[in-house]
């Protein structure tokens, strides 16, 4: 069983997953807007794969005997874009808020002396470092290419082969 701090810790990461998600599908939703079909790809396999991870924890908490407690998505973190470049600094900025709330929930699991929990999060503490490392080189990528239309068209065409979770690259 869960301690009330480690479930209330628990129920709040699917709420920031949730709105990590939403974020994300207003990214894509920019970038259909200004005609990059591949960032938008991208960034769709992204939303799937906060959906995935707010799902892994609603399991784990099942799984222990606790209760579920969906708590009110908000969308405050959410402006409007200026470019892909801005758009991948704001993903990895949001990575990087992300990996300092996973920090917390291992910290509370430590405290709360919950090593099922502590173990169940290592492979969140792994997925930001990945998560952070992919926006990070995309947002790179972006600054080097800056405003050419040739970069930012190969840049949307790589960016759109990446494959959602099911294997296949999306709009297929």
């Amino acid at each position: 069983m869960m301690s009330g701090r480690v479930l209330k810790a628990f129920n709040e990461q699917i709420k920031e997953e949730l709105e990590s998600a939403y974020l994300y599908l207003s990214m894509v939703s920019y970038f259909h807007s200004v005609g990059f079909d591949g960032m938008a790809s991208w960034m769709r396999v992204q939303t799937e794969e906060e959906v995935g991870h707010a799902m892994k924890l609603f399991d784990f908490i099942s799984e222990r005997g606790g209760k579920v407690e969906l708590l009110p998505i908000s969308t405050e973190r959410h402006k409007r874009w200026s470019s892909p470049l801005e758009v991948f600094q704001a993903a990895y900025a949001h990575e990087q808020f992300i990996t300092g709330k996973i920090n917390e929930l291992v910290k509370i699991a430590r405290d709360e002396n919950d090593n099922a929990a502590e173990i169940f999060l290592q492979w969140f503490v792994t997925e930001q470092v990945e998560e952070e490392a992919n926006t990070s080189r995309v947002a790179q990528a972006l600054e080097r290419i800056g405003d050419s239309g040739h970069g930012l068209f190969m840049m949307d065409q790589k960016l759109g082969e990446r494959a959602s979770a099911s294997g296949s690259a999306e709009g297929e």
